[in-house]
C-alpha cells in the first residue's frame, strides 16, 4: 500500500479518532533533535507494506491508559453497554434479594432468649456465703472473692439478698436506708466494686426490695410519729381504744408473725399496722408521695447498673381502708379473734386489694425506662407465695399487652407436703397448665425461707431434684449450697443471739457456705460465725467435691453444660409421659431436631417402667446421657425395661423423626413457652413450624 509519510498519522488519526503519541521513539533517533529543514528534503512519497487487519485490530482493541474521549466510544458499544446493563441489575436484583431475605429471616426467626431466660439463676444470702474481714459475717467482697466459682457453675446471673442498711430484725428485710449498705457487708464503694467485677466476667446482678414496709428506726417512720409535714401519713395510723391500761387494736387483722398486726406508739398515741414484725411497720402505699419514693429508689440503684429487682411480699401492699375483721376459717371458734394464728383468719382485707397490680404495673414501667439500651434489659420478678390461689399468683405475669413481672417466682416445689412422682407432677402440671400463654415458667427448690433440700425430702434426692430444676423449661433458681448438697444446721446449735437477728425457724437453712475442709469450711479465717458451721462441712464443701468424678457437685456442672448446649433443653417442648408413686418421665424436644433427650427421675423408691408401651414408635435403645450414678453415664438401655434405683435420674438421648409432641395421644401433656423450629439445612431458628 503506497502512503503519504506525512498522511499516515492523519489516516490513522481518522481512523482511531485521537493520534496516539505513547509509543517509545525508535533507538535509532534517541537523543536527536528534529531537523525541520531535513523534513523538506525527504522525498515526498514512499512505499509501506501494510498489513490491513493488523491495523483495523489496532485500531479497534481498547487499551490500557486510554483518554477519556476514546473510553466513551467504546463504551457506546452494544457488546459494552449490554454486559454493563446486565451486571448492574443482576446488582439490583441481588441486593433487593439479600434485602428480602434478611427481613424474612429476621420475620420467621424466634426471639432471641433474654439473659434472665439463658441461664439458671444463683441465690446468695450474702451474710452466710463468704467473710472477707474475719468478722465472721459474710460481706460483698466475699462474694468478689468466689465469683470464679458461680462461673464455673455455668451460671450467668446472680440473685443477692436485702442487704440495705438495717438493724437485722427480720434478717434485714426491714431497712432503716434503702439508699446505704448495711455496715455488716460493706460500703458503697465496696457494692459498686463487685457490681463492676460481675458485670466485667459478663454476669448479671439481681438484687432484692421489699418496699412493703420500712424498719421503725427509717427515718420516714420517726418523722411520721411525729406528724412532721408530708411524712404524716406515710404511714398507716389509727386510733385504738384504751382499756385497764392497754391499746385495743381498731379490728382483728393480725401478722403474719402471729398477734394483732397494730402497735401503739406512745409518742404519735395511735396504733400504726405492720403485717410482720412490730419493728417492721407497713409503709401506706395510697400517699402517692410514698409510692414516688419508691420508684426513686429503684431509680437510684438501677442507675447504679443493677440489672434486676425482685420484688418481696408485693400483695400486702395495700390494705382495705374499711378496716372490718377479716373472717375466720372456722366459724365455730370463740375468743378475741386478733389473737388467732395468722392461718385462722382469711386475710380478704390485708392482702391482693383492688389497686396492687397498678402499682406493680408502675414499677415495670420505671424500669423499662432503664431498659431502651440494647442489651441492658432490666429483669423484674415478684415474691409472692400465695400456695393455694395459683391463678392470683399467675396474674403477676400481666397480659399480653400489659407487661408487669417477667415472672412471679414459683415455689410449688418448695410447697410440697410429701416427695414421690404424683407429688412432682402435681406442681410441674399446675404451674405450666395455668401460666398464660408465651410467658416463661421458672423453678425453685431452696431459698432462705424454707428448709434445704437435703433436710426437707433427704440426701438420697438432692442430685435427682437437681436434675428436675435443670432439664424443665424455663429458668432454675439455684440457692447458694444446694450444688453441693449443704444441710440445715440443727435448731438447737441456733443460740439467742442469732435469734435477735430473725425468727429461729428460718435460721438453719442459712448456715456458712462450705468452701473446703478447713476450720469454718474456708468461710471466715476468723475464730468465730455468725451462725454455726454444718458439722458435716469435711465431706460436704466445693473443694473436696471437685475432686470426685461423681460428686453433686459434679452432675450440677454436667447438667448447667447440657442445658447451655442443647438447643431442646433450652427452648423445645416439655411433654409429660409417665407419673406414678416413684417416678416422673417427661422428654425436652425441638421441632427440626430428631435428637431426643427423656428424663426418667425416681422421687421413692427402685422401680422399672417399659417405655415403648407408653411412647409408640420409641426408639428401642437409648444412650445414658447423664445420670446420678456417674459410672451409668454413656451406657445403652432397652427402652422396654427402664430400671432407677431410689433417687436416681437418667438422662437418656435418642434419635427420632416422630416427635411426642406430635402425637395426638400427648397433645394435652405438651407445653411450649417459646417456641422455635431448627432448620438442619440453613442451621437457624424459625417460627413457622
Amino acid at each position: 500500500v503506497e502512503v503519504e509519510a506525512r498522511s499516515l498519522p492523519m489516516e490513522l488519526s481518522e481512523k482511531r479518532g485521537v493520534e496516539n503519541n505513547g509509543f517509545v521513539q525508535n533507538e535509532a533517533f534517541e537523543g536527536k533533535e528534529t531537523d525541520t529543514s531535513s523534513q523538506e528534503e525527504m522525498p515526498g512519497k514512499c512505499s509501506v507494506d501494510v498489513d490491513q487487519g493488523t491495523v483495523e485490530e489496532t485500531v479497534l482493541k481498547p487499551y490500557a491508559g486510554m483518554p477519556k474521549e476514546v473510553l466513551l466510544q467504546f463504551s457506546s458499544q452494544a457488546r459494552y453497554r449490554v454486559t454493563r446493563e446486565i451486571l448492574f441489575w443482576l446488582i439490583i436484583a441481588g441486593s433487593v434479594a439479600l434485602v428480602c431475605a434478611t427481613i424474612a429471616i429476621i420475620a420467621l426467626s424466634p426471639k432471641c432468649l433474654d439473659w434472665w431466660q439463658a441461664s439458671p439463676i444463683y441465690q446468695i444470702y450474702p451474710r452466710s456465703f463468704k467473710d472477707s474481714n474475719m468478722d465472721g459475717n459474710g460481706d460483698l467482697k466475699g462474694i468478689q472473692e468466689k465469683l470464679d466459682h458461680i462461673t464455673s457453675l455455668n451460671i450467668k446471673t446472680i440473685w443477692i439478698t436485702s442487704f440495705f442498711k438495717s438493724p437485722l430484725k427480720d434478717l434485714g428485710y426491714g431497712a432503716e436506708d434503702f439508699y446505704d449498705i448495711d455496715p455488716v457487708f460493706g460500703s458503697m464503694r465496696d457494692f459498686e466494686n463487685l457490681l463492676a467485677a460481675i458485670h466485667d466476667k459478663g454476669l448479671k446482678v439481681i438484687m432484692d426490695f421489699i418496699p412493703n414496709h420500712t424498719s421503725d428506726k427509717h427515718r420516714w417512720f420517726q418523722l411520721s410519729r411525729n406528724r412532721t409535714g408530708k411524712y404524716t401519713d406515710y404511714y398507716i395510723w389509727q386510733d385504738c381504744r384504751q382499756a385497764a391500761g392497754s391499746a385495743i387494736p381498731p379490728n382483728n387483722w393480725v401478722s403474719v408473725f402471729g398477734g394483732s398486726s397494730w402497735q401503739f406508739d406512745d409518742v404519735r398515741n395511735q396504733c400504726y399496722f405492720h403485717q410482720f414484725g412490730k419493728e417492721q411497720p407497713d409503709l401506706n402505699f395510697r400517699n402517692p408521695a410514698v409510692q414516688q419514693e419508691i420508684h426513686d429508689i429503684i431509680k437510684f440503684w438501677l442507675g447504679k447498673g443493677v440489672d434486676g429487682f425482685s420484688f418481696g411480699a408485693v400483695k400486702f401492699l395495700l390494705e382495705a381502708t374499711h378496716l372490718r375483721d377479716e373472717p375466720t376459717v372456722n366459724n365455730s371458734q370463740s375468743g378475741v379473734t386478733y389473737m388467732f394464728p395468722y392461718s385462722q383468719l382469711y386475710h380478704d382485707y390485708t392482702t391482693k386489694q383492688a389497686g396492687l397490680h397498678d402499682i406493680i404495673r408502675s414499677f415495670r414501667h420505671t424500669m423499662n425506662e432503664f431498659s431502651r439500651e440494647p442489651g441492658r434489659y432490666r429483669f423484674m420478678g415478684c415474691d409472692d407465695d400465695e400456695k393455694e390461689d395459683i391463678e392470683a399468683t399467675m396474674i403477676y405475669y400481666g397480659t399480653t399487652f400489659i407487661q408487669e413481672a417477667d415472672f412471679p417466682f414459683n415455689f410449688n416445689l418448695i410447697n410440697m407436703r410429701n416427695l414421690s412422682g404424683n407429688s412432682i407432677f402435681g406442681a410441674v402440671d399446675s404451674w405450666m397448665k395455668n401460666m398464660p400463654a408465651g410467658k416463661w415458667p421458672n423453678w425453685a427448690a431452696g431459698s432462705p425461707n424454707a428448709a434445704r433440700i437435703s433436710t426437707r425430702i433427704g440426701k438420697d434426692y438432692i442430685n435427682v431434684m437437681n436434675m428436675l430444676l435443670l432439664t424443665l423449661p424455663g429458668t432454675p433458681i439455684t440457692y447458694y449450697g444446694e450444688e453441693i448438697g449443704m444441710e440445715n444446721i440443727a435448731s438447737a446449735n441456733v443460740s439467742e443471739e442469732h435469734v435477735n437477728s430473725g425468727p429461729v425457724v428460718t435460721l438453719p437453712e442459712k448456715s456458712p457456705m462450705q468452701w473446703d475442709g478447713k476450720i469454718n469450711a474456708g468461710f471466715t479465717e476468723g475464730n468465730s460465725t455468725w451462725l454455726p458451721v454444718n458439722s458435716n462441712y469435711q465431706s460436704v464443701n466445693v473443694e473436696v467435691q471437685s475432686t470426685w468424678s461423681n460428686s453433686t457437685l459434679g452432675l450440677y456442672r454436667a447438667l448447667t453444660s447440657l442445658r447451655n448446649n442443647e438447643l431442646a433443653m433450652s427452648r423445645g417442648w416439655m411433654c409429660h409421659i409417665w407419673n406414678d408413686s416413684n417416678l416422673f418421665v417427661y422428654v425436652r424436644e425441638l421441632d427440626g431436631l430428631h435428637r431426643v433427650f427423656m428424663m426418667v427421675l425416681n422421687f421413692g423408691q427402685q422401680s422399672t417402667i417399659d417405655l415403648r408401651a407408653i411412647v409408640p414408635n420409641l426408639p428401642s435403645e437409648a444412650v445414658i446421657r447423664l445420670s446420678t450414678h456417674f459410672s451409668h453415664a454413656g451406657k445403652v438401655v432397652n427402652t422396654n425395661l427402664i430400671k432407677t434405683e431410689m433417687g436416681e435420674g437418667l438422662v437418656l438421648e435418642y434419635k427420632t423423626a416422630k416427635p411426642v409432641h406430635a402425637m395426638e395421644a400427648f397433645q394435652e401433656k405438651c407445653f411450649v413457652a417459646e417456641k422455635a423450629c431448627y432448620s438442619k439445612a440453613l442451621n437457624l431458628l424459625y417460627t413457622n413450624c
